[in-house]
């Protein structure tokens, strides 16, 4: 084995192999990766820093959207970490890499349950419209996306923690990241993970369209009426549209993460190949920052508040009480 191979040069016993991975490869993966990871951090940084100022955003859905855009934040800044395994040689030692995974399936966990809330919050809105005020607040939702994120901390904790407690007890040589988790924590990290949350949001958002169906019927039988009808309608479709956008939201949610847990529960040997493992990674990623797109597509508000903020009209007084809608 030649010195160039190794992860290490100076420990030659000991030390792992980098993988035979064609240069070419490795480049458009770097670029590819690193496109994606300042992308999804600007991105999601505009929607934090939209919802946070502007007041008017202050509802419970766009809370939700920060929730999310937080968690697309910070997968945003793993992804520099996964960049550095490209070339399949680890570091940063065997406690950073312990972190890393464990913050990718906490922050990852705490994403699929804020869609399973969102999903939530637009079943109650389009189905119960006449309590959704009152069954959702802010103060409401500011408390179950606190609960959210404290149960993935928790959860994760309990699945990783033979990792946790040793870390890189799992690597078979130095410059090597892995982490293992047993027959049954995997079990319930695949139920509770990917199973019951995509239950939930696909049952909820069926639901949701056979109900938005019939109140968009019900809708056009009362363009014509009075002005306190009209105003009822508009009210409805503007719930409808929150649906629309949110649903498509989750969709997408689900087609770039589905195929990486269908990796992780047929097992990554079963792939043809290592590239194959690389793109669901990059797609799982890469939903991260497709959320932010489609708020600029579905969404005026955000689209005004990034021209506020580029343009730094965000530092004067009182901008926070900008009409944004």
């Amino acid at each position: 084995m030649e010195e160039s191979d190794l992860c290490f040069q100076q420990l030659l016993n000991t030390s792992c192999r980098r993988p035979e991975i064609p240069y070419l490869e490795v480049m458009l993966t770097y670029i590819l990766l690193s496109f994606i990871s300042l992308l999804t951090v600007i991105l999601n940084l505009l929607v934090i820093i939209s919802i946070s100022h502007f007041r008017q955003l202050h509802t419970p859905t766009n809370l939700l959207l920060l929730s999310l855009a937080v968690a697309d934040f910070c997968i945003g800044l793993l992804l520099l970490f996964q960049i550095m395994l490209i070339d399949g040689c680890w570091f940063l030692g065997d406690i950073m890499c312990t972190l890393y995974q464990y913050l990718a399936y906490v922050i990852t966990s705490a994403s699929t349950g804020t869609m399973v809330i969102i999903s939530i919050d637009r079943y109650i809105a389009i189905c119960y419209p006449l309590h959704y005020s009152t069954k959702i607040t802010q103060k409401e939702i500011k408390i179950i996306v606190c609960i959210c994120w404290i149960c993935s901390v928790i959860f994760q904790s309990l699945i990783l923690m033979d990792n946790l407690k040793q870390p890189g007890r799992f690597n078979s040589c130095i410059g090597e990241c892995v982490f293992v988790i047993n027959y049954i924590a995997g079990i319930f990290d695949v139920i509770f993970s990917f199973i019951l949350p995509i239950t939930v949001i696909v049952v909820l958002y069926l639901r949701v369209f056979v109900v938005a169906v019939s109140q968009a019927r019900a809708m056009r039988s009362q363009l014509a009426v009075t002005h306190q009808q009209s105003v009822t309608v508009t009210v409805k479709k503007s719930q409808l549209k929150a649906a629309r956008t949110l649903g498509v939201v989750v969709v997408v949610f689900l087609i770039c993460l589905c195929p990486y847990y269908c990796v992780a529960l047929t097992g990554q040997d079963n792939l043809p190949s290592a590239s194959s493992l690389t793109f669901v990674l990059c797609l799982a990623y890469f939903n991260s920052c497709l959320n932010p797109i489609m708020y600029v597509f579905f969404y005026p508000w955000f689209r005004k508040s990034i021209k506020i903020i580029v343009t730094l009209q965000i530092l004067q007084p009182d901008s926070s009480k900008t009409n944004m809608l």
